[in-house]
């Protein structure tokens, strides 16, 4: 009873702060996050299952909305779309590495903040498997808030500043023609709720899936990338058989809203636990650290967007969100864009990318990255010593 209670609390107070505007900009779902750390930091922290449960739902309503227009999309932005994924999170990472290196903070600690700031779940868990070492989640306790809200606030303030210079998309979405008469087809329900589901279980199982890598780790696409990817072909082919797999509109935007609402609370209490003690452990050098690895990636990720790729500006946002694997931004997007489909597209198309780079660059800077940088250290003190 206590975890409804506050689940519906969280809701409520989250919602009313989200609606708040500041110099015409307001935190909308993301309110919810900010009030789910203060519930955490006094100890009310929700079962894991909420936040799965959220970012299960979520992801699968956002790939049942990518899918008409992913494929073809994606076939005339793939170039830019990788290179997205891929320069985002290495820009990240190169920030880490310099926070290592010219501030001598510890490798997991800094780790943990890369993946905070790119608000990666599965960065972190490699991370933590790497270097064996819990540090690294305190880093990402400390760098998730701004990593979530930093990109929320990126998305919103961006076509403000450049609205006039908000581009038209350079393709047009398209529309695709449903060829297969309705009457032929087979509805379970009328409200789409099956086609979900399924779709959520084939997920979950696809994301149990893992790929081995060197040094002992391995990858998988978890539970924000299983549901996503089965999403986009299902709704893209919309059938098995004769059985429709078509879910309404009005279905999957309150499957999208309410798994977000859920997933923001989940995460917000754990990382609530500790926040502030962590803060006066550390010190403020880090929270800014965990800026700086949250702002940049995004500045150079949109700049490549539009001036080398040409993207229209809700396709390179979008890009940008999934680039920094940040759930909450896609949802504040969708909030102030006219249309699903463009932003979607650019999200479940960079996600993957960025997904398994984060990945792997945890898992570089831990293993392969400490001995490297120990040497320049050791070498840089022995030519300062010479001198």
């Amino acid at each position: 009873m206590t975890n409804i209670l506050t689940v519906f609390l969280i809701l409520a107070l989250g919602y009313c702060l989200g609606s708040l505007k500041l110099c015409g900009l307001k935190l909308g779902s993301s309110g919810i996050l900010l009030v789910a750390l203060i519930f955490g930091h006094f100890g009310m922290v929700l079962p894991s299952i909420i936040q799965e449960l959220g970012l299960t739902i979520f992801v699968t309503s956002v790939g049942f909305i990518a899918g008409p227009t992913f494929f073809r999309n994606f076939k005339g932005k793939a170039m830019a779309y990788i290179v997205l994924g891929i320069l985002i999170i290495l820009t990240g990472a190169a920030v880490c590495v310099l926070c290592i290196f010219t501030f001598k903070i510890p490798t997991p600690l800094a780790v943990g903040l890369m993946t905070g700031a790119l608000t990666s779940t599965p960065g972190l868990a490699a991370a933590m498997e790497a270097t064996k070492d819990a540090a690294a989640s305190i880093g990402y306790g400390i760098a998730y808030p701004f990593g979530v809200v930093g990109v929320v606030l990126f998305v919103q303030v961006v076509p403000k500043i450049f609205k006039n210079k908000n581009h038209k998309a350079v393709e047009e979405m398209c529309v695709i023609d449903d060829k297969i008469k309705k009457s032929q087809l087979f509805d379970v329900e009328p409200y789409g709720f099956f086609p979900l589901a399924v779709t959520a279980i084939l997920g979950i199982l696809i994301a149990k899936i893992t790929i081995p890598l060197p040094y002992g780790t391995q990858f998988s696409l978890g539970i924000s990338g299983g549901p996503l990817a089965i999403g986009l072909i299902f709704s893209h082919f919309g059938r098995i058989g004769n059985i429709s797999l078509k879910v309404p509109k009005g279905t999957l935007d309150a499957a999208r809203e309410f798994g977000l609402a859920l997933f923001l609370m989940g995460a917000g209490t754990k990382a609530g636990v500790g926040f502030i003690e962590t803060l006066q452990q550390y010190g403020i050098i880090l929270f800014l650290w965990g800026i700086v690895m949250t702002v940049f990636p995004m500045i150079i990720g949109y700049i490549i967007a539009i001036k080398i790729f040409h993207l229209s500006t809700l396709n390179a946002l979008s890009s940008i969100c999934g680039g920094m694997t940040s759930t909450p931004a896609l949802g504040a997007l969708m909030q102030i864009s006219d249309t699903d489909d463009d932003v979607t597209t650019g999200y479940a198309a960079t996600y993957p990318v960025a997904l398994i780079f984060v990945v792997l660059s945890a898992q570089f800077i831990s293993i392969i990255g400490m001995p490297i940088i120990a040497k320049l250290s050791s070498a840089c003190a022995a030519i300062n010593l010479a001198r």
